[in-house]
């Protein structure tokens, strides 16, 4: 598989930052990678903006070439990651659990147990958007046979999205795609509906807002506690202030998110990327809003992966209590 390296760190970068390593510092380096890559999902959502930013702030402060990855998503960042083909990546807790458990659809029956646990991103509410001129303002308003977009195939919203409407007795016919291309056949009326799973605000949504009037549909509570019901999601609340659209908060659910590293990396590189991220939320946040969760303490959302030696070393000595059982090799 070949994918686009994208927004990779300045080599000139590089080449300063390693002429100014003292020799203690070289040593703190043994066996570091030249370059490594964060493997996000398709342009539009939330996990290319956010991956592709995290992976820029790491590679510049360390000093080495790295970039964000196009991807099909959680599913594939697993496999990517669980290779080593990625360094790093991101996936939701799901989609994590069914790659470890060996039926991840990219590779069946293989137990993808070298990914670790890096650190907590944010939750991934599940969304329903639709063009206002449809009508659609609620679930049970969707029509039997609408064109629905689910993003790209294998991602969090694809494989879990059409089951949960499946569970509300939706009828629908499935489309996939990165969110821009379906938020542009929405808008040009080719789907009925997107079904987003990405971090809020998502920024096809965003784009849609400006350009049209869009109906953002919420979940009743009935159907929200029939979900949770169903699946490993969790009550959730999109905030008004999230969108232009919204007027009050948007009832909802949602999944975590954790970033990735292989398993095998250097415990001294997972620990410095680990606390480049963690020790400035401010910048974080800059670059998406949905990193106002990826913040030390929620570290015990994690209850699926081993965590990377690395990324445990830095959460255990920032107040965190994660056990050896839960460190990969321990």
């Amino acid at each position: 598989m070949t994918y686009k390296l994208l927004a990779g760190a300045a080599l000139a970068l590089t080449i300063g930052t390693a002429s100014a390593v003292t020799p203690a510092a070289a040593q703190d380096r043994e066996g570091w990678p030249d370059s490594f890559t964060v493997g996000t999902a398709s342009q539009g959502g939330t996990y290319f903006a956010y991956g592709s930013g995290w992976a820029n702030l790491v590679a510049e402060e360390l000093g080495i070439s790295g970039g964000g990855e196009v991807t099909g998503g959680p599913m594939q960042n697993m496999a990517l990651v669980h290779t080593g083909e990625a360094a790093f990546g991101m996936t939701t807790m799901g989609p994590a659990a069914e790659s470890i458990a060996g039926t991840n659809p990219i590779a069946p029956g293989l137990e993808m147990t070298n990914a670790c646990a890096m650190f907590p991103m944010y939750q991934t509410p599940f969304s329903i958007t639709t063009l206002k001129s449809s009508g659609i303002t609620s679930v049970s308003e969707i029509p039997a046979g609408a064109k629905i977009g689910f993003g790209p195939a294998g991602s969090t919203s694809d494989t879990y999205f059409p089951r949960m409407l499946e569970t509300l007795g939706v009828d629908f016919e499935r489309r996939n795609g990165g969110w821009s291309d379906l938020g542009g056949q929405l808008q040009d009326g080719l789907l009925d509906v997107i079904a987003f799973a990405a971090g809020v605000p998502v920024p096809a949504v965003s784009q849609l807002e400006v350009q049209t009037e869009v109906n953002i549909v919420e979940f009743t509570e009935e159907e929200q506690q029939k979900i949770m019901d169903a699946f490993p999601v969790s009550e959730f609340e999109i905030k008004a202030d999230t969108y232009t659209t919204l007027t009050e908060p948007a009832r909802s659910v949602s999944m975590w998110n954790f970033a990735i590293a292989n398993c095998d990396l250097p415990e001294s590189f997972v620990y410095a990327a680990t606390e480049v991220v963690m020790s400035d939320n401010e910048r974080m946040v800059s670059i998406h809003r949905a990193a106002r969760s990826t913040v030390p303490e929620n570290w015990d959302k994690n209850k699926v992966m081993k965590w990377h030696p690395g990324a445990a070393k830095w959460f255990n000595e920032n107040g965190a209590s994660i056990g050896a059982d839960m460190i990969h090799g321990g």
